[in-house]
């Protein structure tokens, strides 16, 4: 197994319902203890992290008296809704004694479907990141339905991971990792130390359920570490109560399956903007900013732009052009051509007078820029 976390700056960890809620028995505070410990530790190495959380519903039902899992959409909302407050109040209190600041997040498909919502959590995201806070992520199965779900943690832990363009993504289960068959009923089942994130044979290894407690089984884990490699995000999956689990993994250590992505973060990136041939405007930019832009990587700011061209919205790509007309960058505008219009030749100190509000200092972020 390669390095995958020693070097990893950002990391998305995502748990199951069966090890936060100790198998549906009440969110287990002793384990949500054990991870804020490693992850405050980790924290102190420099690192970025972000948890994404199951366990509401089933804090939900066991705080409501309920044996079984609700099958009425409504019930289920009801349970998370309620599960929601203990299993906050529980990260909170365990980061907060390991010297760590908190915050909530509660994300639907929609706020990630939707371009302007997308942007405005990954904003808010990354400045809890920069303040070093750290976010604890779930569904918000309180007001979304079976249409708009993402259906299980995993897939949400791996939306995180494009989202915040994670190093990596760790998913702790209450399994060892990925074997070749379900060891429960083959003997002859091989571990899988690791493998190439998106390789479609491991889909047909990762067939069967989760637990009784939880929605997804393995083959969300191997679909959700082909997701976040779009991104250049590799996936370990662990088994949740392995002692010291991610501390070992951030030092090197062998432990679980690593799916390995086929494509380094910054490429999949440049990839991912330079393949938008039909982009939705451009703008036009003064020499200081090419300067700006080409020699020292900065962010392109409004008072660089002389012209805007077309009609595009915050979240599109957008094309840079140098004053001859060379496209020089493309990359995602933090405000729309009509906002650019109104802020262009202007200093970012006079955004909020201009639109009476400010998204970004930027107009394009050089994490969200590429040069051509």
């Amino acid at each position: 197994m390669p390095d995958l976390l020693k070097n990893a700056r950002r990391i998305v960890v995502k748990v199951g319902s069966s090890l936060v809620t100790n198998e549906g028995r009440g969110i287990d505070a002793q384990a949500v203890g054990n991870w804020s410990r490693q992850l405050a530790t980790l924290a102190g190495q420099g690192r970025e992290l972000v948890m994404v959380s199951s366990g509401a519903i089933a804090e939900g039902m066991k705080r409501l008296g309920w044996s079984t899992r609700p099958t009425e959409l409504h019930e289920q909302q009801a349970a998370a809704a309620v599960g929601q407050m203990g299993l906050a109040q529980v990260y909170e209190t365990q980061l907060s004694q390991h010297g760590m600041r908190s915050a909530q997040v509660l994300l639907t498909h929609a706020d990630l479907a939707d371009r302007e919502r997308y942007l405005n959590a990954r904003s808010t995201l990354l400045t809890l990141l920069s303040l070093q806070v750290i976010p604890v992520i779930n569904e918000n199965d309180t007001v979304v339905n079976d249409e708009i779900k993402f259906g299980d943690n995993d897939t949400l832990g791996a939306l995180v991971a494009n989202l915040v363009e994670a190093d990596a993504l760790v998913i702790l289960t209450d399994q060892r990792g990925l074997y070749s068959a379900d060891p429960r009923k083959d003997p002859a089942a091989r571990f899988i130390d690791e493998a190439t994130a998106g390789d479609v044979s491991l889909e047909l290894m990762a067939g069967g359920a989760g637990s009784a407690i939880g929605r997804g089984g393995m083959l969300t884990k191997v679909l959700a570490a082909k997701r976040a490699a779009g991104s250049g995000a590799s996936t370990v999956i662990a088994w949740g109560r392995e002692p010291d689990v991610l501390l070992r993994l951030a030092a090197g250590e062998s432990i679980g399956t690593a799916l390995v992505a086929g494509t380094a973060k910054l490429a999949a990136r440049k990839q991912w903007m330079a393949d938008h041939l039909q982009l939705r405007g451009a703008v036009v930019v003064d020499d200081g900013a090419v300067l700006k832009l080409r020699e020292e990587g900065k962010s392109l700011l409004p008072i660089g732009v002389t012209l805007v061209e077309g009609d595009f919205q915050r979240g599109d790509v957008i094309a840079v052009r140098s004053p001859a007309g060379t496209e020089i960058a493309r990359g995602l505008a933090n405000y729309s051509s009509t906002e650019a219009r109104l802020i262009a030749r202007k200093p970012s100190s006079q955004i909020l007078g201009l639109l009476g509000y400010v998204n970004e200092t930027e107009l394009i972020h050089r994490d969200n820029l590429v040069l051509a």
